[in-house]
């Protein structure tokens, strides 16, 4: 057993004063973390192993800590060892989203999700984490630009294809900035969430919490990389929230219209595709970790459909059409 794997197994065993301790892995993840489960007949616990060398948990106590005061259903801290980079949490589950999502569960899954996305940006922070600023959005997008185009593809872009690309970039960028600005969870799709039979959903996954555009969450949830639904139920499903977002407070009836807000929802899903494409490819040739690629052509399939409709995205449209193509 490695040794950093025996330190975890006698931390665990000094936390819980289980003699007998067995580490089950409990769940991949796409950074240097790692998660186990461990359980004693009903009772188990997860295991967050964070190398302090690679990954700083002090975001992911004090966003915990922020949901678990509003309320919402994450996984409480019992134990923590910050030296070695080891978290014990509460076991929100096995039950992803991802796997029980389907016709007849969607429209009660999505809702609990939503109402729960609305308490977020109703009664969430509104300082105190990092903004989702321009040099964010555009930092983000230009990982499809290198990780995807570049390193993957070894696709160079002439002069006048590169101009479009960054200008595409610049326009969604703006879009994003011109939306009201809350707590945003930056991760919150079917593989983040567990269904739960009390406080429906478990949330994980919420350490790189930022404030910025409304309907981030929204379209991470709805137009998420790793199960598609029709447009137009997608579509219902966003105007359900912005209903929701208007009778909360998190927008103003002025604010925006529907046509706006559909606007914002598929420009702000561009802009997560593209770094969500880039991340992927990053996994594959950075860290040895192919399993996302797969998902690619979904999402970038999201990307070419909204930039058909709407003529101030169509340069970055063929650009995407090429690439898909190439994969």
């Amino acid at each position: 057993m490695p040794d950093r794997l025996q330190r975890l197994q006698h931390w665990t065993r000094q936390q819980l004063d289980w003699p007998d301790v067995e580490l089950s892995p409990a769940s991949a993840d796409a950074s240097f973390r790692r998660y186990f489960r461990v359980r004693q007949g009903d009772t188990s616990y997860i295991l967050m192993d964070a190398p302090p060398e690679q990954e700083d948990c002090t975001p992911f106590i004090h966003v915990s800590e922020l949901l678990l005061g509003l309320g919402l259903h994450v996984p409480e801290i019992l134990a923590r060892d910050l030296d070695q980079g080891f978290l014990l949490l509460s076991d929100l589950g096995t039950r992803l989203y991802l796997d029980e999502l389907e016709d007849s569960t969607a429209d009660r899954l999505y809702g609990d999700a939503m109402g729960a996305l609305a308490t977020l940006q109703t009664c969430g922070p509104q300082q105190g984490l990092p903004a989702y600023d321009r040099t964010l959005l555009l930092n983000e997008m230009a990982l499809f630009r290198d990780w995807l185009l570049g390193t993957h593809l070894s696709l160079t872009l002439d002069t006048g294809q590169q101009e479009a690309l960054q200008q595409s970039f610049e326009l969604l960028a703006d879009s994003a900035l011109q939306q009201p600005q809350v707590c945003v969870h930056r991760d919150y799709h079917s593989r983040n969430l567990m269904v739960s039979s009390h406080q429906n959903p478990g949330i994980l996954d919420y350490q790189d919490a930022v404030i910025g555009p409304f309907t981030y969450d929204l379209v991470s949830l709805l137009r998420d990389c790793y199960i598609s639904w029709p447009r137009q139920r997608v579509e219902d499903w966003a105007l359900g929230y912005l209903e929701l977002a208007g009778q909360s407070g998190i927008v103003r009836p002025d604010q925006v219209n529907e046509q706006q807000f559909l606007t914002w929802f598929d420009w702000m899903g561009v802009q997560r595709h593209l770094k969500a494409a880039g991340i992927f490819a990053r996994l594959n040739h950075r860290d040895g970790k192919p399993g996302y690629m797969g998902d690619i052509p979904r999402t970038l399939g999201y990307v070419s459909e909204v930039c058909s409709r709407y003529a101030g995205l169509a340069p970055l449209g063929q650009i995407t059409e090429d690439v898909i193509g190439r994969l």
